[in-house]
């Protein structure tokens, strides 16, 4: 894990998940959240060399089921988290390796459906805690998706 100091990152940003072989999904970035979360479904708990593990599918973009990946992830732990709709829930917590504004950080990200929600990933204080820096007023200040994969996530 490294650390950075004061990198400027928009409210909403490209971000990659190489780990999980996410090359690009949208994300919002939330300081009013402490911890990220990650839209996955068909979420599978199994054991591993006496570990806890989960499987997952994820779908990058938002009302399709283009460039979906299915995860495999030891589980770091379980939280109760309370949803912005205020409701709580139990959820797995995995630590998944992302690109946030060229940066590499390794962060723990529960694993929720977000179907309705307006991005695939949210990004906690716990990972932009690393010297990221949020500008309200501004988007996407890091790299960018390509072209055709921006076109399949226009429902966002």
């Amino acid at each position: 894990m490294t650390t950075h100091s004061n990198i400027l990152a928009g409210w909403r940003e490209w971000v990659q998940l190489p780990g999980i072989q996410v090359p690009w999904i949208k994300a919002k970035l939330d300081t009013g959240a402490q911890t990220s979360s990650l839209h996955a479904y068909d979420v599978e708990g199994f054991t591993r060399d006496g570990q806890d593990w989960v499987r997952f599918g994820i779908r990058p973009w938002q009302m399709s089921d283009e460039d979906e990946v299915i995860a495999e992830c030891p589980v770091v732990d379980r939280r109760r988290v309370r949803s912005s709709s205020g409701h709580v829930q139990e959820r797995v917590v995995v630590s998944i390796r992302l690109v946030l504004v060229g940066q590499e950080v390794d962060a723990e990200v529960t694993l929720s459906n977000r179907d309705q929600m307006g991005f695939r990933m949210l990004i906690g204080r716990e990972a932009l805690s690393r010297g990221f820096v949020v500008d309200s007023s501004r988007s996407f200040l890091g790299d960018r998706a390509p072209r055709p994969m921006r076109r399949r996530n226009r429902g966002q």
